[in-house]
């Protein structure tokens, strides 16, 4: 990912590790100022998992299998049986940080799984499907905006909801990864930005990562997204996923569904972007997705910052207003155009399409 720090552009990743460190940029300061932190045990990376310090089904996934290997570095010179019941315990600590996302489960599976042998080689073994994991994401996301580039024509308003970029993964993104290919390919691309409410993340994170790219874009509030399809001025519409079932149906942030029905009744293409690591072929359907609900302070206040550049928190409603916070909700797959994933393009029959590539 490019980004602008002063008069300099650098390439940094979302998140990376050194030894028993793993980096990550804190989104939850983003856009008004770039900051890196740092985690030093597996616990502490549960909790910046929890917090959204990152946040993307992607990057939570990387970050759950990094903390597996942060926790098998820890257990090191424990005793086989007590190493297993450490992995384990750290496994169940990271698994209960976000519900939604199966990428997370999926890292963390594969890092048990890898957990063979005597304890020091169970210690590489892990660390080494960690750092597998990561790079598959890299790869994938790579692949995904090659494959979804090719959908969007010359001069193609794109409209995104929530933040499936770069931030969301590893590099690269999901939803952004094909506009990106094809800026880069010199199309002209416009992007319709969603503020995706409560917590913001297509006006502070993925307008971010579009101005740091000089991709042309402007942010619309959430029930705006209507009147811009209505008016013909919305070629596509490309999200990303948290976890998608056997049949097709994908969860999302909240209010991707009301986006996909939008589409269909204005007769614009809604894409899904996401790699294998996001499809859950054990679940049937979306109705077998557990959905977050987060705290109702996040819709009852916002943060932002004041003229003087310090961070607040002002109240939005009544204090004592109730109010309800999924996080998620699930589109059905018959509203889904097609499913842009490092294998290509995905088509109905989901349930055939998806077997037919992903097995299961």
């Amino acid at each position: 990912m490019r980004v602008k720090i002063g008069e300099e552009t650098r390439e940094v990743r979302t998140l990376w590790r050194e030894g028993r460190t793993v980096w990550m940029i804190d989104q939850r300061k983003l856009p008004h100022k770039f900051e890196i932190t740092a985690t030093n045990h597996h616990a502490e990376t549960a909790d910046a998992i929890r917090n959204m310090v990152l946040r993307g089904a992607g990057a939570i996934g990387v970050a759950g299998a990094y903390g597996m290997a942060q926790a098998a570095m820890e257990a090191e010179h424990l005793k086989p049986e007590e190493f297993e019941g450490y992995l384990e315990t750290a496994a169940e600590r990271l698994r209960r940080t976000r519900p939604t996302a199966v990428n997370l489960f999926h890292a963390i599976d594969r890092c048990l799984r890898a957990a063979s042998g005597p304890v020091q080689e169970r210690v590489r073994r892990v660390v080494s499907e960690a750092d597998a994991v990561a790079e598959e994401d890299l790869a994938a996301s790579r692949r995904i905006g090659e494959y979804g580039a090719a959908l969007i024509g010359d001069g193609f308003r794109v409209l995104t909801h929530c933040n499936a970029g770069a931030l969301a993964f590893i590099d690269y993104g999901t939803a952004l990864s094909p506009i990106r290919f094809a800026h880069r390919q010199g199309k002209k691309v416009f992007v319709y930005v969603d503020e995706t409410r409560p917590r913001c993340q297509g006006a502070r994170l993925t307008a971010w990562e579009l101005q740091q790219e000089g991709i042309p874009y402007a942010v619309i509030v959430d029930n705006a997204a209507g009147y811009f399809m209505s008016r013909g001025e919305v070629d596509m519409v490309i999200v990303g996923a948290d976890r998608i079932a056997a049949n097709g149906d994908v969860a999302n942030k909240i209010g991707t569904y009301e986006k996909a029905v939008l589409a269909r009744e204005n007769g614009i293409p809604f894409y899904v972007a996401a790699p294998r690591m996001t499809f859950d072929l054990g679940c049937g359907t979306g109705d077998e997705i557990e959905i977050e609900e987060r705290d109702a302070e996040e819709v009852l206040g916002m943060w932002g910052v004041g003229e003087d550049g310090a961070p607040s928190r002002v109240l939005i409603a009544a204090r004592g207003t109730p109010a309800r916070n999924p996080a998620f909700d699930v589109t059905p797959a018959r509203y889904v155009t097609g499913v842009i994933t490092e294998k290509g393009v995905l088509r109905p029959p989901y349930s055939e399409s998806i077997r037919r590539t992903f097995g299961g």
